[in-house]
């Protein structure tokens, strides 16, 4: 049996993950409907689950962790401990860990939450890691090199950047390599929100 004084905090971090999982829907630009038939779910479960009103299981958190390409770890760790903080500051000892040391690029999510009209993300690159194959996203995307030698080719022409440089681009195929030997950190901003 859960403690009244507990409840709250269940029931605020249920309201964020229903508001990420709506989020993510939204910014793939998909239906209830369709989200319904990929996760073998009814169309009001998915809707009752983006309003709060249902929790999803493990099991259904793994299957909208694949159906929006994002990592499992993204659906956790909405601890904020003063709740005057929530949805507002990211302590960075809390920050949401978006991705693995195996893929050579560990995201961590700046912003507080996946709502708003764009995020922002410390990306680490390990020495040597690269996205082979170019991406193409419908969003705006900006960076900000804060260590390290970064890479990346947008719209077939490749950029070499430093500490302190930065970057812009709007729809077009990019790829990104670390040539260094050591990590390179860059402060990524993408609107809307691909997380």
């Amino acid at each position: 049996m859960t403690s009244p004084a507990a409840q709250p905090d269940a029931q605020t971090g249920e309201r964020f993950l229903a508001a990420d999982i709506r989020a993510l829907r939204k910014t793939r630009g998909l239906t209830l409907a369709e989200i319904a038939l990929k996760l073998g779910r009814s169309v009001g479960w998915v809707s009752q689950v983006e309003r709060g009103l249902s929790v999803p299981s493990l099991g259904d958190l793994r299957a909208m962790a694949d159906l929006f390409e994002v990592p499992l770890s993204l659906f956790f760790s909405h601890d904020v401990p003063e709740e005057t903080e929530r949805g507002v500051v990211v302590r960075a000892g809390r920050r949401r860990s978006l991705g693995t040391s195996e893929s050579g690029l560990v995201e961590e999510l700046l912003s507080p939450d996946l709502g708003g009209s764009f995020e922002m993300l410390r990306s680490e690159f390990a020495p040597g890691a690269e996205l082979k194959r170019a991406a193409t996203r419908p969003t705006e995307e900006a960076g900000y090199v804060t260590s390290g030698i970064f890479e990346i080719e947008i719209d077939g022409v490749w950029h070499t950047l430093g500490e302190g440089d930065s970057f812009r681009f709007a729809g077009k195929p990019f790829r990104w390599r670390n040539p260094g030997a050591v990590p390179a950190v860059v402060i990524w901003v993408v609107s809307p929100p691909v997380y």
